[in-house]
């Protein structure tokens, strides 16, 4: 397996999945280890896709739940190789296609309103001014609204989710009510909810959503998610993450 200078190669599932990052294009965080555990996805039939997949560890963490295909879709040159190598690694080219291109401008294969299942980890911060922005392009591009908005991210997974499919996000509590603003505008209704805090005491910091396609109203917030006990050691919720994966 060729790595560049500055990639490594990270076991996600102790000795099981592997995965390759870099500290300079792209590390995953928590956030989508979350996402991975709360989303909905189908086990035996149906199709699921992920969208802004970075290297790709969303479908990698999904492929231990679920049987079906899966599709992912990343803009960043550099990310996209990252992530069709770490597939590569852990021999699932089978199960998970990455798709190169711009989830507002849909690459070719991907079918309209055909996914049981869509899932998305998008950039959290609005575009701000270049100085604002982090100085590693690979970076900005992934944390901020450069290459798309909050809304191109909903648009998206409305437009790929089949009616009654799932939508599931994670991003930041500030952005509840663009959220639910913007599901509800592309007919994806939200139906379930968790908000995750660092520690017990702490304001949260993520957000999880899911919504259904042309779903009725019927939101439920779920339990408080807490990720670190105060010796600073993992909850036993978040041990369990792992251990379901």
């Amino acid at each position: 397996m060729h790595l560049y200078d500055d990639e490594r190669i990270d076991y996600i599932i102790e000795n099981e999945l592997r995965i390759i990052q870099s500290p300079t294009v792209f590390s995953f965080s928590l956030d989508a280890v979350l996402l991975a555990r709360f989303a909905w996805v189908p086990i035996t039939r149906g199709k699921i896709i992920d969208l802004c997949t970075g290297n790709g560890i969303i479908p990698l963490l999904l492929s231990r739940r679920s049987q079906v295909p899966i599709d992912a879709v990343e803009i960043q040159d550099r990310l996209f190789d990252m992530g069709t190598r770490s597939v590569d690694l852990n021999d699932l080219n089978d199960q998970l296609t990455l798709h190169h291109g711009d989830i507002r401008d849909l690459p070719s294969g991907l079918l309209k309103e055909s996914y049981d299942a869509v899932t998305c980890n998008p950039p959290y911060f609005q575009s701000k001014r270049n100085e604002q922005r982090n100085l590693n392009e690979h970076l900005t591009i992934a944390r901020h609204e450069v290459m798309c908005t909050l809304e191109d991210v909903i648009q998206s997974c409305s437009r790929l989710a089949k009616q009654g499919g799932k939508v599931s996000l994670v991003h930041r509590p500030e952005r509840l009510l663009d959220i639910i603003t913007l599901m509800r505008k592309y007919r994806v209704e939200p139906k379930r909810m968790q908000l995750v805090y660092p520690k017990a005491g702490k304001e949260a910091n993520t957000l999880l959503i899911e919504g259904i396609k042309d779903g009725k109203p019927d939101l439920k917030v779920l339990p408080p998610f807490i990720v670190y006990q105060k010796d600073n050691t993992y909850s036993d919720e978040m041990r369990n993450v792992y251990e379901e994966l």
